[in-house]
């Protein structure tokens, strides 16, 4: 093909040069001016010289006058020169009024678009020892109140980063968490998948990061991007803490300790607690109060004095505390053996209010406690109904308390592998299976579920928008506690939520568990990134293997009447369980127990513990 030589004209090139001086942004445009401003005083100066229109005034005077007409777009009077001059000091004049209308133009402009700047958050932090969040969700806003109860009254500071506008997330913040002066929040926009766009958030120089609660794949790019971020800084060790949905983006275990990353999987954590609730009402709200800031927490104690105790003579001699394990060597034991011997180098894990409050009190208060009772836990066999169907429902058949018995599934597909995983996990768990095909949501089909069990479990359908998902939730709800009223039933709901603020719009019927997904997410987070000390104990407590929480009927274990804090801790810690917590009849928890405390245990009461079985 045969090329054209293209010529171009010297106001082709001028316009050229012009427009890239122009692209380069008002600075340039600014130099631009003045040079064009001096250039064209000094030329004037030269002509009214050469054209001896000065007279008398000194040839410097003359540049000055004409430099300072430019700034000032002063227009000379007749009084001021001959005829020439005025006119050529008009030109400059008229030329100052040009220049100077354009300048304050470029510099309001300026202005406007840094203000506008500031306003959508891309300005650089300039933090130190500061929280990043990346990712924001409005109306979740569990994390942020977390952060701000371990904050406990001191200075802290969270920057939170989101591809949105920084006013909207200030203004939904503002309208929903109550920060306290001592607590800062900063919002930047940022896409928090990219390493470069994340630069502003100052992510060297923070304590700990934070990936909020979002769909998986945008989560391991966050983790991704940010861990890249931290590597080029030369900063690996800070932690990245992040929760995914699907095991099959938990970071392989070379990767998460290269990087300092933490993920864990929420549909096998949020399946197993919602095993445990269905039949147990009031279990949420127990692992709300263990990860949550508020009330009793985890705490890594020096306790004095405990030097040759055994793990057993502890338990039954700490007060305003409950010790529930202990740090040797760098690794945090729960629920060591009864006859375990502590060293002074040791450290005591505490679940208490304070970290400072646990009182070892004197043997001789131990020397009156009974022998423990024999207990034999009845075998009430139970029944439950599922409503519905996700990803989670596989885990949850795994974990349901060996004392269901029968399960029935509405909401099912009839057909496909789906159903075939279902049978074979009922058959490995020795649970007896069926479905129910009728539509969930018919008034029959409700009412024929409402007197099949005790236990009526509704999960989410997380392949809908979860606005949708909780509406259909709530509505089962709703209908299912009319029916329940209605026929004066006695079944217990358990609801699987994915918004926060959803699940307060259904309000807390009698018998109702709540376990929202965002929320219970939130709480995890923010424990692993304030606590990472205490990481493999909320890990142990979180997986399917050793010690986790359990409501043990008062009733089944034959414990009804009065006992001392102390005998019970006694008596648990017999059965492999540490004592907690008291859950009564009304739903109405109590956790660190005074140790001589005396309560009156009922039938409808549930004992909070901590065991491994």
């Amino acid at each position: 093909m045969k090329q054209t030589n293209r010529t171009f004209t010297w106001k082709n090139r001028l316009k050229y040069w012009f427009d890239n001086r122009m692209s380069k942004g008002s600075l340039g445009f600014i130099r631009l001016l003045i040079a064009a401003s001096v250039l064209l005083a000094i030329l004037v100066a030269g002509l009214i010289i050469l054209l001896n229109f000065n007279e008398e005034g000194e040839t410097a005077s003359v540049f000055w006058d004409s430099i300072a007409t430019v700034i000032n777009a002063w227009m000379p009077s007749f009084e001021d020169g001959s005829p020439g001059y005025v006119i050529l000091m008009s030109v400059v004049a008229i030329a100052g009024v040009l220049f100077t209308s354009v300048l304050i133009g470029i510099v309001t402009s300026a202005i406007e678009t840094k203000i506008e700047n500031l306003k959508q958050g891309n300005s650089l932090v300039l933090e130190k020892g500061h929280t990043v969040i990346l990712g924001f969700y409005p109306g979740e806003y569990t994390l942020l109140s977390e952060l701000i109860l371990a904050a406990a009254g001191s200075p802290a500071c969270v920057v939170i980063a989101e591809d949105m506008d920084r006013e909207e997330m200030e203004q939904n913040i503002a309208e929903n968490v109550a920060a306290p002066k001592n607590f800062r929040i900063i919002c930047r926009t940022a896409d928090i998948t990219d390493p470069a766009s994340l630069e502003k958030c100052s992510v060297e120089t923070c304590k700990t990061i934070i990936v909020s609660p979002a769909d998986d794949m945008r989560t391991v790019k966050a983790v991704l991007a940010v861990s890249i971020l931290l590597a080029e800084k030369g900063v690996p060790e800070i932690s990245v803490n992040a929760l995914v949905s699907n095991s099959a983006y938990i970071f392989p275990q070379s990767a998460a300790e290269a990087n300092n990353i933490t993920t864990l999987e929420t549909n096998s954590i949020l399946a197993k607690m919602i095993a445990h609730s269905c039949t147990q009402t009031g279990l949420s709200e127990t692992f709300r109060e263990v990860f949550n800031f508020e009330g009793s927490e985890f705490y890594l104690a020096d306790i004095a004095g405990i030097n040759g105790l055994t793990f057993e003579d502890l338990l039954l001699r700490t007060d305003n505390a409950t010790p529930a394990g202990v740090l040797r060597g760098g690794e945090v034991t729960l629920n060591p053996p009864p006859g375990f011997v502590f060293n002074d180098t040791d450290r005591v894990l505490v679940f208490a209010e304070e970290s400072d409050s646990a009182k070892l009190v004197s043997a001789a208060d131990n020397s009156t406690v009974p022998a423990a009772a024999d207990i034999r836990t009845t075998d009430d066999r139970t029944d439950t109904v599922i409503i519905g169907y996700n990803e989670t429902l596989p885990v949850l058949l795994r974990e349901l308390p060996e004392n269901v018995s029968h399960v029935y599934l509405a909401g099912q597909s009839a057909d496909g592998p789906e159903k075939e995983e279902l049978e074979r996990i009922a058959a490995g768990r020795g649970l007896h299976l069926d479905h129910i095909y009728e539509d969930p949501r018919s008034e029959e089909a409700l009412c024929g579920i409402a007197r099949m069990a005790e236990h009526i479990v509704i999960l989410n359908d997380h392949e809908k928008d979860a606005e949708e998902a909780d509406m259909e939730a709530i509505f089962l709800l709703m209908r299912l506690r009319d029916i329940r009223k209605r026929f004066d039933l006695s079944f217990n709901i358990t609801v699987e939520m994915q918004r926060e603020r959803n699940q307060k719009l259904a309000g807390r019927g009698d018998a109702t568990d709540f376990l929202v997904t965002s929320s219970m997410s939130s709480l995890i987070l923010a424990r692993l990134a304030e606590s990472p000390e205490l990481r493999s104990v909320f890990r142990e407590i979180l997986s399917n293997k050793g010690n986790e929480l359990y409501l043990k009927s008062v009733s089944q274990m034959r414990l009804q009447g009065r006992h001392t804090v102390r005998d019970l801790r006694r008596i648990m810690l017999q059965h492999g369980y540490l004592l907690i917590g008291h859950l009564d009849a009304d739903k109405n928890s109590r956790f660190d127990l005074p140790l001589g405390e005396v309560i009156t245990l009922k039938e409808e009461d549930c004992l909070i513990v901590l065991g491994d079985k």
